[in-house]
């Protein structure tokens, strides 16, 4: 027993500096971890505001009760023919010839 004792004693420091070494690596970690969190919602929050900024741009074109009536005088005043084929050039045929 005395010399479990006397080993238990001369073993203190070296469990004492191990655990205080395992506790500083573990803060480390976290504090890591948290920083890669933190550089991940950064991320996440600059694309998220990029696509707002981007609907925003887009919303300035949608048709609202407000600009209905200039939408449709402006629809009328300039129409458009959709009615057309492509030929294997890729040149755009607007008028078609009926057999």
């Amino acid at each position: 027993v005395l010399w479990s004792d006397m080993e238990n004693v001369s073993m203190f420091p070296r469990k004492s500096e191990r655990i205080a070494k395992e506790a500083e690596e573990e803060r480390r970690q976290k504090l890591k971890a948290a920083e890669n969190k933190a550089k991940i919602m950064e991320s996440f929050l600059k694309e998220k505001e990029k696509e707002v900024l981007q609907l925003q741009e887009e919303a300035k074109t949608f048709i609202t009760p407000e600009n209905l009536d200039a939408r449709i005088e402006q629809c009328l005043d300039n129409p458009r023919n959709y009615n057309f084929a492509i030929d294997r050039d890729g040149r755009v045929v607007k008028r078609t010839v009926l057999a």
